[in-house]
């Protein structure tokens, strides 16, 4: 009769070091590969609650449609001509809002200790961050392209064609992404995702509307259409509808692609120091 006998810890320890050390260590993932990783983890969090996708394509169709047949006979005198005017306007707010959502999901895995996982993995510190911005600028493209879709639907019909839609697209996405991390740097101070989506809100709603995205500066008071012909928001709009129509002033490309470079060199140490500590 056989007797089994169990191995000693000793035995067992030994027996995992030698398994250990006989396979070879995985080689470290480059800085680039680490952030599309986490990038597509962006991904696959809308593929397993699409309801996230509602905030950019419900609520842009949502403004085009109340704007353009409200207030478009009052404002421009017919909603055809007004529709040509707003419509790469929305295209600037939609995406700009969503960019709130990139501290809401930092202070999500913040709360629920995900973010202690990630501090624990040997990776480039910042992946997570910018790999979670990157996931991001994919809901910015699906927000821009439901607004042009719906504007042909309306009869928007852009002089640059689909080269001048594309480049109003991507100009907004690059100026989102260097927004979005001020609201990550938000993600990382406040308690709680409601208190980020509600500071976040109190900011980027009265910039958007204090700027050009839904009237001409020069119907505003003297004071407020200074105040809205600086705001960078207002020339981010004024570009796009420049790059969509064909005839886009150099200089307001230059300053959008300045402040969003402005904005990423200020938030992102910040954001990234936080990120470490907290």
């Amino acid at each position: 009769m056989s007797v089994e006998t169990t191995p000693t810890p000793e035995i067992r320890d030994a027996a995992i070091q030698k398994a250990l050390a006989s396979t070879p260590r995985p080689p470290r993932a480059s800085a680039l590969d680490a952030a599309l990783t986490f990038g597509w983890r962006g991904m696959l969090k809308v593929k397993h609650v699409p309801e996230q996708l509602l905030d950019v394509t419900i609520t842009p169709v949502m403004f085009v449609l109340m704007f353009t047949y409200l207030f478009g006979g009052a404002i421009a005198g017919s909603t055809g001509d007004y529709l040509d005017y707003i419509l790469p306007g929305i295209l600037v707010m939609s995406v700009l809002f969503t960019t709130v959502y990139s501290g809401i999901a930092i202070n999500t895995d913040l709360t629920k200790g995900v973010v202690d996982r990630f501090r624990s993995l040997p990776i480039w510190r910042p992946a997570p961050l910018v790999g979670s911005l990157l996931g991001d600028s994919v809901r910015y493209v699906v927000a821009g392209t439901v607004i042009v879709v719906l504007g042909l639907i309306l009869g928007f019909r852009p002089e640059a064609g689909v080269g001048g839609v594309v480049a109003a697209m991507a100009l907004t996405v690059v100026f989102a992404f260097g927004l979005s991390w001020i609201f990550t740097t938000l993600g990382l101070l406040m308690r709680s995702p409601n208190a980020v989506m509600n500071a976040g809100f109190m900011g980027i709603f009265p910039l958007t509307f204090l700027s050009n995205v839904f009237v001409e500066p020069e119907t505003l008071p003297a004071g407020l259409e200074w105040f809205v012909n600086v705001n960078p928001i207002s020339i981010l709009a004024d570009a796009s509808r420049g790059l969509m129509e064909g005839n886009a002033d150099a200089s307001d490309i230059t300053i959008v692609l300045a402040v969003a470079a402005a904005l990423t060199a200020v938030f992102m140490p910040l954001t990234t120091r936080l990120y470490r500590t907290r």
